[in-house]
């Protein structure tokens, strides 16, 4: 029987790459419906372990679908971990055909782990929670762009204004009535904003951007949103740790989220004082606040408890 074969993908706008680790199996696709396809079938057809592709920005989304569809286990990886083992390994050229082989041997050694993908209503939220994002940040830019602007395009900015803000509205109505026809979200948003400093904002990217919450361990969700402390030691010097990585848009609101906790809940604010009269710097306490509060939402939503301050 012949041994498993590690797969690597690499994702482009018009095709795929495919390459496999033993060297032997090369293919280029479409990347199209038809081409995902036929991509699903050549996999079948083989004893696939792993495939592995990278995160290109919603290029490789469609064909992960229809590979995790189809039963073959897929792993979408961060592009710069695959970089830095190209770096390490000495292979310096790209191509789309070089990355492949890349990622395939980049599975075999490592051996990411198989995550299973949100279900399509977790992605429409998302979208949903995304675009807000995007309203919100074009708003602002523009209310900026209006106090310099001259009176010539004053109407125009004005105008736009105007429909920015109405359209964000509407967006915030149509989120709350894709969480309020969901039980599950209808109740996990219910518990979450019942806790002092989440407001819908938080409750929402939680629910849309870190579908782990609940099922991930306290350090593993800290992580995931980048609250962490990494250590940062070499023999007998110790640095100061520091926090990197995880979603910056989730990470982002929760900032918000725990200057208001900081204020209002008895919990976290006990926590932040007690470490400020340790001699903490406020920055440190208060991502040591965000930490504590991303833990206590995960431990309540995997227990399925309410908001005790005891």
């Amino acid at each position: 029987m012949p041994s498993p074969l590690f797969l690597g993908l690499d994702v482009a706008k018009a095709t795929l790459d495919l390459a496999s680790e033993p060297v032997g199996l090369t293919a280029q696709y479409p990347n199209d419906p038809e081409g995902h396809a036929a991509l699903v079938a050549a996999c079948q057809a083989q004893p696939v372990a792993l495939i592995v592709l990278e995160a290109t920005g919603g290029y490789e989304a469609a064909v992960a679908a229809a590979l995790a569809a189809a039963g073959v286990p897929v792993a979408v990886v961060n592009a710069r971990h695959v970089r830095a083992f190209a770096q390490a390994t000495g292979q310096l050229a790209k191509t789309d055909r070089i990355d492949a082989a890349l990622l395939a041997r980049f599975g075999a050694k490592l051996e990411p782990p198989v995550r299973p993908l949100t279900d399509p209503e977790t992605q429409a939220l998302a979208a949903l929670v995304q675009r807000r994002r995007q309203l919100f940040e074009m708003l602002h830019t523009e209310r900026q762009r209006r106090r310099l602007s001259l009176p010539a395009v004053q109407a125009r900015l004005d105008a736009h204004i105007a429909w920015l803000t109405i359209e964000l509205a509407d967006l915030d109505h149509t989120l709350d009535g894709a969480i309020a026809a969901s039980p599950v979200w209808r109740a996990q948003d219910a518990q979450l904003r019942a806790v002092p400093g989440v407001g819908p904002m938080l409750s929402r990217i939680l629910l849309a951007e870190l579908p782990e919450l609940g099922r991930a361990s306290a350090r593993e969700i800290a992580a995931l949103v980048g609250v962490a402390p990494f250590a940062c030691d070499s023999g007998a010097s110790r640095g100061t740790r520091r926090t990197w990585g995880g979603r910056p848009g989730v990470r982002r609101v929760l900032y918000m989220a725990t200057l208001v906790a900081v204020r209002w809940n008895p919990v976290i604010r006990a926590h932040y004082e007690q470490l400020r009269a340790r001699g903490k710097a406020p920055k440190v306490a208060l991502v040591a606040c965000m930490r504590k509060l991303i833990v206590i939402l995960n431990a309540m939503v995997a227990h399925r408890t309410a908001w005790a301050p005891a």
